[in-house]
């Protein structure tokens, strides 16, 4: 067998000064809600050398499960556009650029929808289409503006589509998941470890679902169990907590919805929801603040 002549040269996404990964090693812990969340709020920011807001994008890689379309509101939405370099245009909703492997699938003819549309597919096909959304993608707006962060939505686990992130191009910072319960600490440890291998550094861990804000008495409650397995996981493993983010059932509803809860006027879940967005403001601003 021919041997390859070096190791694999890592690249950056066209029109995208920096990505930001957003993983976790257990599935169902809440990462592509977090990631819509994320990426909203750091698009509010406004950089002190700038008085324009930060343009960002989401790129969904979960080829299996893609969640972007319905937490965005574009589930019905039509085909992406094609340049005139047969490059994929983005479909936008909230000021956010997206794409996801849910907005190419066959409809149903009774939805409308892709949402019951499985992928079946063995893995050289999963790598083309991973490869084609992470480099034929044309991310710049109409004024050829590229973006300033885009936030990749990882599958869960430690299979070939992040491995094939990590190998193939320059990511600046992930950013883990998890909740409080050991099944999911387990995987988030293997998670960190498979990114660390292909060298894409840690910004921090997110805890999510970490206790519930009693509205009336603002009495926290831990329902699946207290943070402390959370804190002595990312202690040992010299990872910066990022936030530990409330239970708050408005950003389940705003998600089915197909809007970031950051977007909610008026928040109806008490101390609870006004917690939730201070803690997500915080993390897209230590993120950004990480990019300096």
């Amino acid at each position: 067998m021919p041997r390859r002549a070096g190791p694999i040269q890592k690249r950056p996404i066209p029109n995208a000064k920096r990505v930001l990964a957003v993983a976790s090693g257990k599935g169902g812990v809440g990462k592509s809600t977090v990631a819509v969340n994320l990426a909203y709020t750091l698009s509010t920011l406004r950089p002190p050398d700038s008085s324009a807001r930060l343009r960002v994008g989401i790129l969904d890689l979960d080829i299996f499960g893609p969640s972007i379309p319905t937490l965005m509101g574009l589930q019905n939405s039509e085909e992406p556009l094609l340049t005139s370099g047969g490059a994929l245009v983005p479909l936008m909703n909230h000021g956010i650029s997206t794409m996801s492997m849910g907005y190419l699938l066959p409809r149903s003819p009774d939805t409308d929808s892709s949402n019951d549309t499985p992928v079946v597919w063995r893995g050289l096909m999963v790598q083309k289409a991973v490869q084609q959304l992470l480099f034929d993608v044309d991310w710049r707006d109409s004024n050829g503006n590229g973006l300033d962060v885009l936030v990749v939505d990882m599958p869960p686990g430690t299979g070939d589509v992040p491995l094939t992130l990590g190998q193939l191009v320059v990511v600046d910072g992930a950013v883990i998941v998890s909740t409080p319960q050991d099944v999911a600490l387990a995987d988030v440890r293997k998670g960190i470890a498979m990114l660390r291998k292909v060298a894409v550094p840690i910004t921090g861990i997110v805890l999510n679902q970490s206790h519930f804000v009693c509205p009336d008495c603002e009495t926290r409650h831990y329902l699946y169990g207290p943070a402390e397995g959370f804190r002595t996981t990312a202690g040992r493993l010299a990872v910066p907590i990022l936030a530990e983010l409330p239970l708050v059932p408005g950003v389940s509803r705003e998600g089915d919805r197909g809007v970031p809860y950051g977007l909610v006027a008026s928040t109806p879940d008490g101390a609870g929801g006004n917690q939730w967005l201070e803690d997500m403001t915080g993390v897209a601003r230590k993120i950004w603040d990480s990019f300096s």
